[in-house]
């Protein structure tokens, strides 16, 4: 097994996540098999109660895993699953080696940072590098993402952690990647001097870079690859620009061009192959047609829902169509606005804030023949919608959001939960589809399996009334509606699932294609 191990330098926020994955593509290109893990020195156990509004979205690996973004990018520009144990916490860490000391494991010794936590970070990397595809083979090359910044404190047992791997390695099986900001003065000249103490600060550590990734708004010259090569002390093929590209799917062409293969391959001792161009071809595709989605959220931060823009430029690649998003504040949107845009799409999210407003998107939708995708809350917010508007129940309501008629409610397994981490339904499960439905016509199959991430279902005592008022529900868990859409609109589909964390570029999600698809129809008819 051969190691890249990933290190940001200057500042948080730089892009190491997108690097990681795309140091990882370029060596898939090549036919390498990759796997991925990332590290978030947090307390926390896991991403799953953590406000989205201040860390980004909350992605869910098949296993039920509530990890770090980064592992949502790994996962589409690798087009592998990952699970839990591809994201190590502190948290985690930590827990197992005083679950460990309590149990008697170390026989009476003091516990330490080192060897105890340093061993356990070392064990954790191993086992996630270890870890069969489904084929039964493993891994030839496993991308450890550093979270965080070197010299910030929670980051030490792990950089110490990496340390010792190097020691404990062959030569040719460990290489580091070093992330730095190449900030521009008023000048306009590209200044090296926070790179250098960045790589100071590393040194101190006991870590030396092999390659430099300098992340800048322009490309990097010559003359600054120069200084950064004599001043940090690599080849000046070590120094990789990674300028701001308008798709993150073009950075790993760019780095190609950039010569990180070769110095890949260098480094680990790889065999130089061709690589295979078609990821290339994909992102690079040229667009003949336009739509304009209107995503009515919550939150006002876009990397909240980064699985679902991803989803749908996977889908606008796919028809050869630009999807162009428009945010609409669930709390302040005019309804008349929605009359502007091709689609609507209601994301998912949790608590009552905002969610009147997202009703009256979806009213609006329904009632206007207007391309409608609702995910999650949106499914749910979509049967309450229904409910008061169609069938008369003016009180409808979810349980999470209190007293009403509740035409959703807390899933029976969900009663009497104490605690809020890692006790939703979370992860694969897999839901049968009704014949002759929309859902049927998207997916091409009778059984499916998406991911999922809710506390919450349609009450069962309602389900006759809706299918008899004319909301179908076209995908099923047993008892647990999964799908819900409307025979007599052009495109009415709402799924409790969560289809964009298992989109790809190179297999973009079914009920994406169809709503991009059903956007651009409705485009022509305006």
């Amino acid at each position: 097994m051969k190691y890249i191990i990933i290190t940001g330098g200057v500042m948080s926020g730089l892009g190491k996540g997108i690097t990681a994955a795309s140091v990882g593509r370029i060596l898939k290109n090549r036919g390498y098999r990759v796997t991925a893990v990332k590290i978030d020195p947090y307390l926390n156990i896991d991403a799953g109660t953590m406000n989205p509004a201040q860390h980004g979205e909350v992605f869910v690996l098949k296993d039920g895993g509530e990890v770090d973004l980064d592992l949502g990018n790994y996962e589409r520009f690798l087009d592998i699953e990952l699970t839990s144990p591809h994201n190590i916490t502190t948290g985690k860490v930590y827990r197992t080696v005083i679950e460990k000391e309590r149990r008697g494991d170390f026989l009476g010794e003091t516990v330490q940072i080192i060897p105890h936590i340093t061993d356990q970070i070392k064990a954790c990397i191993r086992q996630a590098a270890e870890e069969e595809f489904p084929d039964g083979k493993k891994a030839d090359i496993c991308l450890v993402e550093v979270g965080g910044t070197v010299g910030d404190i929670e980051s030490m047992p792990f950089l110490e952690a990496i340390r010792q791997m190097r020691g404990e390695l062959p030569e040719h099986d460990y290489v580091l990647i070093h992330v730095t900001l190449i900030p521009e003065d008023t000048m306009g000249d590209l200044k090296t001097k926070p790179t250098q103490h960045s790589v100071k600060a590393l040194r101190e550590l006991g870590l030396h870079a092999e390659i430099i990734v300098g992340r800048s708004e322009r490309p990097i010259g010559a003359h600054t690859k120069r200084k950064i090569s004599a001043f940090c002390d690599l080849p000046q093929t070590g120094v990789i620009s990674a300028a701001t590209v308008p798709d993150i799917y073009e950075v790993p062409m760019e780095m190609e061009k950039e010569g990180l293969a070769d110095a890949l391959s260098t480094h680990l001792n790889l065999e130089k192959r061709e690589a295979d161009s078609s990821w290339y071809r994909l992102v690079t595709k040229e667009y003949t047609n336009r739509v304009t989605v209107a995503i009515v959220s919550k939150y006002g931060i876009e990397d909240v829902y980064i699985s679902i823009k991803e989803a749908l430029k996977h889908a606008g690649r796919a028809l050869s169509t630009e999807v162009k998003i428009v945010w609409l504040d669930a709390e302040r949107f005019e309804t008349c606005q929605l009359k502007d845009y091709d689609g609507v799409l209601i994301p998912g999210g949790f608590g009552k804030r905002g969610i009147e407003g997202k009703i009256e998107a979806i009213r609006f939708a329904r009632e206007n023949n207007v391309p409608f995708l609702g995910l999650c809350l949106g499914f749910q917010l979509c049967v309450v919608e229904f409910a008061r508007n169609v069938l008369g129940i003016a009180d409808a309501i979810s349980e999470e959001m209190g007293g009403g008629t509740h035409v959703i409610a807390l899933l029976p397994e969900q009663e009497g939960v104490k605690e809020l981490g890692g006790t939703m339904r979370l992860g694969d499960y897999s839901a049968e589809i009704r014949d002759g439905t929309l859902a049927m016509k998207l997916y091409g199959q009778k059984m499916i399996t998406e991911r999922h991430r809710h506390r919450y279902e349609v009450n069962p005592r309602f389900i006759e009334k809706f299918e008899h008022a004319g909301l179908i529900f076209s995908a099923k868990n047993k008892n647990r509606m999964e799908c819900a859409e409307l025979a007599t609109h052009p495109f009415f589909l709402a799924t409790q699932f969560h289809p964009e964390f298992k989109s790809r570029p190179t297999h973009p999600s079914p009920p994406y294609l169809g709503f991009v698809e059903a956007c651009r129809a409705n485009k022509r008819t305006k």
